[in-house]
């Protein structure tokens, strides 16, 4: 008897299939196709003819460790203990999923916030615990009336995911005032910021929950090398959480994945030397403005993007199908593959919504714009 019977194959890896069987562009996924860093490489190729192939220690590397410290403190004035508070992860996902795993149990109630990156839901079921979906507004704001009312005392957790995939929706400081109202009042509530898309924002900065007080002894924070680096073949993230969280993550990391990949951790490290992370913000914005540019003139109604590289867009005055089948026949009949919206609610509420990735190099994004502006 399946544990998941409701779950069926992720919508990224259906869609990415269909673009492979019809030639199609990959919008779809969240992945980039312009080369990495030479520096990143460079180190990585030296670094694989030396003795760097063995496990590292179950938490992670130590030098890797200490960096990613030094990293959070240059970026958010926080001061964390990398011995304690942090565990170096197999992707972001790894992350979140050891966390549920280890501090949810049976009949606790997980709130999470719709639409939403699919890999919330099922370890909240392995747990036998309850996913509570709750809808964002129209506009992707959070509605902290609607929150509250689907907060009990059953409610263990909570996710955000700040900056938001896949609307590119960013909080801002009231959110988290009516957070950490909300907070006062379940004081048993944890929450797991998801924090992967962090140096990806635009004319707004993000505002991480490392820089809240309230959120540091109930929160952790997740974040991604992969996406940061334009690296997410490599699977590599981490996690910062309060010690007595960790102690409890660390039990799960240890006979799930125990140790990540040893030379990427040694190529990262090194790498954090010399990269600025601070430069991705307007190197995505670049890619954001070019791509709406050479959308400017298509039927598709593009809709406000603050962070992440997804583009949300409305086909409502093009077809009256539904998102799903509207994204199937975009991959079939125009040759450009994009995310149905309505697969990332509970009750796939359809918009007439798709998501579109544009962290491509330009000469994808202007062989995609032709093939979209035509429809």
């Amino acid at each position: 008897m399946s544990k998941l019977p409701n779950v069926t194959t992720s919508i990224f890896t259906v869609m990415s299939k269909m673009a492979a069987e019809y030639n199609a562009i990959n919008l779809s996924q969240g992945f980039p196709n312009f080369p990495v860093d030479e520096r990143l490489t460079d180190i990585i190729a030296r670094l694989a003819k030396e003795n760097v192939h063995q496990y590292t220690p179950m938490a992670g590397y130590p030098p890797l460790m200490n960096k990613i410290a030094k990293l959070v403190e240059s970026s958010y004035n926080r001061i964390i203990n990398p011995d304690t508070e942090l565990l170096v992860t197999a992707g972001a996902t790894q992350g979140i999923f050891t966390t549920i795993l280890a501090l949810v149990k049976e009949n606790d109630e997980v709130i999470i916030l719709d639409p939403s990156y699919d890999s919330y839901e099922s370890p909240v079921l392995l747990c036998k615990a309850k996913p509570v979906r709750v809808a964002l507004n129209d506009d992707y704001t959070p509605n902290w009336e609607t929150i509250e009312k689907a907060c009990s005392a059953k409610s263990k957790l909570m996710i955000i995911n700040n900056p938001h995939n896949p609307t590119g929706k960013i909080l801002t400081e009231a959110d988290f005032v009516q957070l950490q109202n909300l907070l006062e009042k379940y004081p048993d509530i944890i929450v797991l910021s998801d924090e992967v898309y962090e140096y990806i924002t635009f004319e707004e900065k993000h505002i991480s929950a490392h820089t809240k007080s309230f959120l540091l002894d109930r929160c952790i924070m997740v974040s991604s090398f992969g996406k940061s680096f334009h690296i997410t073949g490599w699977k590599i993230g981490y996690t910062i959480a309060p010690e007595y969280l960790m102690k409890e993550i660390k039990k799960v990391h240890q006979f799930l994945v125990f140790s990540v990949n040893s030379i990427s951790q040694f190529a990262i490290s090194e790498y954090l030397d010399i990269v600025d992370v601070n430069i991705l913000g307007k190197f995505y914005q670049g890619k954001r403005d070019y791509f709406q540019k050479l959308l400017q003139n298509s039927r598709f109604e593009l809709k406000p993007c603050e962070g992440t590289y997804f583009q949300v867009a409305s086909y409502a005055s093009i077809s009256n199908e539904d998102d799903v089948t509207f994204c199937k026949k975009l991959i079939t009949d125009h040759g450009v593959a994009a995310i149905p919206i309505s697969t990332f609610y509970s009750d796939h509420k359809d918009k007439k919504l798709i998501r579109f990735c544009f962290a491509k190099d330009n000469f994808t994004l202007e062989s995609a714009a032709k093939k979209i502006c035509v429809i």
